[in-house]
């Protein structure tokens, strides 16, 4: 008699992510508008004003908004996939190297953090919507918010697939 391996519950969610996302338009629309997405909230998170924290000297500038939500999110991925919330951590820090690039902009007379990153959200999320209309099924997150989670490892897990990395 067979052991019945039980799946992991991160696989659990792929799978069911991936029940609404077979179309290989609607697939490639996500892998430009989901890290878009993600970067866009990053943007509009950082951009909240936050109180200044003059005890913490040069460090201040460490600290917003986004800390606090990027720790939440970090310690999510963490709990489902160690792996993933690493990778998670470089993507993210690598988004947040040019939303600093953003931010010198607007400090430079160039338009405001939070009017680019609303511009990029919007019209991201009308590419998911398309990609949805074209795959004939709605989004997962309305079935679940957690999948609004998901999505970016979603699109994570693909490449540790490719290069072999068990995650």
């Amino acid at each position: 008699m067979k052991n019945k391996v039980e799946k992991k519950q991160i696989d659990v969610y792929f799978d069911t992510y991936s029940e609404s996302h077979q179309n290989p338009v609607n697939k490639f629309i996500h892998w430009i508008c989901v890290p878009l997405i993600l970067f866009s909230i990053i943007g509009l998170v950082t951009a909240i004003p936050f109180p200044n924290l003059e005890f913490l000297g040069q460090y201040k500038t460490y600290l917003n908004w986004f800390s606090f939500l990027m720790a939440a999110v970090i310690y999510y991925y963490f709990n489902i996939s160690r792996v993933l919330a690493f990778l998670m951590i470089l993507v993210i820090s690598g988004m947040y190297y040019f939303i600093i690039l953003l931010e010198r902009v607007e400090q430079n007379g160039g338009p405001a953090l939070w009017q680019v990153s609303l511009g990029i959200f919007v019209a991201a999320w009308i590419g998911q919507f398309i990609g949805h209309k074209i795959e004939g099924k709605k989004p997962s997150f309305l079935d679940d918010l957690k999948f609004l989670l998901i999505g970016p490892i979603w699109l994570l897990h693909f490449i540790c697939k490719k290069v072999g990395l068990p995650y």
